[in-house]
């Protein structure tokens, strides 16, 4: 069977969308498809249809493949719960905390699962199109690599190089990697995409050229700046910044940027409203007066909640209260909102306990086993379906007044709730009740019809700009094998 695997010159160069883009340009021209990305580092998973989660991006390149998400396409997740410790997830499995030395001596031994994964798509699908982490260029990391040119060896796989024109120095970075990498590795790369270029693509021809010239790598094409990429789930946390404050805003929410936040793109759906203002507020910053907080999920509950003290957020969540302002936490925010928070065993961080904000008399214990769940219900009368995904039991009287149907907590006022659910927000249904507590209106339709649409603006735009028949030919596809799909 056939597959392509993009790599890129660093992180956030685009390769999550554009691997997403092929997926749907390939599935709508008949081929089946499937996404792959050996090793992942994100905080924003998803649950699969088999019970396990992988990486956010990979589950949004599996929509975009029409198909549902499993655990082989992404057999190793790495979710950090400090600066150098990270839960490791293999094939949809928690297998404990690793820190970052100590699973760089380990990580090589997990080779052989990650190519029986790709073993597993290759079986199923005409195409894989397999996504890359970080850069092949981190010369540092060949050793045991694999997510990136040890994988792409191991699997046969023939590799294409992204370049991030938006940040700058692109001719540098290919031709840098060119340079850096071995033969062996530099011989793997059949060509190169020029990603988020602004302006007239006439004007970079003469540095496309260039990178040809000293690299002898094929030139495959040249994206524009996506607009649409605004409209998928985002993976890293890094693309957070405040939504902009409309004319038609009725409703203020406020969002904490932990330093752990998890699934953030739960928000997404409100965000595109436009009678909502939607502020994530980084660390310094106080909370704003606003009409709603919503506390966020996270990859360590404890650390979280001791850093959402630090910058006294606890304070301005305390005054908000007062001002009869309304809360509402999801998964580890739902945590922190109860008067204890204890993990005896240490399973996100060193063993411990803390009070919690006293909000909702629950508690919660850190446990082993970790729920992995799809789930649907009613929000305040509307639709919703969302899955959980957390460690931790939570117990207490508030859960006899639950927030949803499968459950949650709220307080006696109306004014305080929590839950696990993720994913609540995307129905028109669920949002448009959820809005009506402050008289807001909804505008948009079911979030995942966005998305939807989106991935098939994406599709078309690289339909016009890449040389399609030489990536497929990369791929070790023809045209009629494409025709015959």
């Amino acid at each position: 069977m056939a597959a392509l695997m993009l790599q890129g010159c660093g992180s956030d160069v685009g390769k999550s969308v554009l691997v997403a883009g092929l997926c749907r340009l390939f599935t709508t021209r008949g081929l089946t498809v499937r996404p792959f990305k050996p090793q992942n580092m994100s905080n924003n998973a998803a649950v699969t249809a088999d019970g396990g989660e992988i990486g956010r991006a990979q589950a949004l390149q599996a929509i975009a493949c029409r198909t549902p998400p499993t655990v082989d396409m992404n057999p190793v997740l790495l979710k950090p719960q400090s600066d150098t410790g990270a839960q490791l997830i293999v094939r949809g499995r928690m297998e404990g905390t690793w820190q970052a030395a100590a699973y760089q001596d380990r990580k090589g031994s997990l080779l052989p699962v990650v190519v029986e994964n790709f073993r597993h798509l290759e079986a199923q699908a005409d195409l894989v199109i397999v996504e890359g982490a970080g850069s092949p260029a981190e010369t540092n990391l060949r050793a045991n690599d694999i997510a990136n040119m040890g994988f792409a060896h191991a699997a046969d796989v023939p590799v294409v190089l992204i370049g991030d024109i938006d940040r700058g120095h692109v001719i540098a970075s290919l031709v840098g990697a060119y340079e850096v990498l071995d033969a062996a590795d530099r011989g793997r790369i059949q060509g190169f995409l020029i990603n988020k270029f602004r302006g007239d693509p006439a004007l970079f021809d003469e540095g496309r050229a260039e990178i040809v010239r000293r690299t002898g790598w094929a030139d495959l094409g040249m994206a524009p700046w996506l607009a649409a990429a605004a409209r998928l789930p985002a993976e890293d946390a890094v693309v957070l910044e405040r939504a902009a404050d409309g004319p038609a805003a009725r409703v203020t929410i406020a969002v904490p940027m932990l330093s752990r936040i998890a699934n953030f793109d739960d928000f997404d759906p409100l965000r595109a409203e436009p009678e909502v203002d939607l502020r994530f507020v980084p660390p310094g910053q106080p909370l704003p007066v606003c009409d709603l907080v919503i506390l966020p999920g996270t990859k360590a509950t404890l650390a979280d909640l001791a850093f959402l003290r630090a910058q006294g957020w606890d304070i301005d969540l305390m005054g908000h209260v007062r001002r009869g302002g309304r809360v509402l936490g999801i998964c580890g925010g739902f945590q922190m909102l109860g008067h204890r928070i204890a993990d005896p065993d240490g399973i996100e961080g060193s063993p411990g306990e803390a009070p919690g904000l006293g909000l909702l008399n629950v508690e919660t214990v850190l446990t082993g086993d970790k729920v992995l769940k799809p789930v649907r219900g009613q929000l305040l009368g509307g639709a919703f379906e969302g899955y959980e995904m957390h460690v931790g039991r939570t117990t207490g009287p508030a859960l006899a007044r639950p927030f949803l149907s499968s459950g949650g907590a709220v307080s006696p006022d109306g004014r305080i709730a929590g839950c696990y659910v993720h994913g609540l927000f995307a129905k028109t249904r669920a949002r448009a009740a959820f809005l009506a507590q402050f008289s807001a209106s909804t505008h948009a339709g079911d979030h995942t019809d966005a998305v939807d649409a989106a991935l098939d603006e994406i599709a078309e735009r690289l339909t016009q700009c890449f040389n399609v028949e030489a990536l497929l030919r990369i791929a070790r596809l023809r045209s009629r094998d494409v025709e015959a799909g």
